[in-house]
């Protein structure tokens, strides 16, 4: 089990998610931003522009991902 918080995955708030896999914390991350983008939370909209822009362009998604998901692999297994 790893642990990274939303704003590690480009989000606006110190929200810890937690999972086995980039791909399962990656998840978390996107259920999270839906509710804050149905609450209008203002730092949680911002943060999603600027995701938004950045999909515009495929590389640099790609390569924001492929970060991401190092950087998730890169963390140390937690113990229970």
């Amino acid at each position: 089990m790893k642990t990274m918080t939303c704003k590690q995955l480009g989000g606006a708030c110190d929200k810890e998610f937690k999972a086995e896999t980039f791909a399962e914390i990656a998840e978390q991350s996107r259920k999270h931003g839906k509710e804050m983008f149905k609450q209008d939370d203002e730092a949680h909209l911002q943060a999603m522009q600027e995701m938004s822009e950045m999909m515009n362009d495929p590389e640099a998604m790609k390569q924001w991902m492929e970060k991401k998901r190092k950087e998730f692999e890169s963390l140390p297994e937690e113990t229970s």
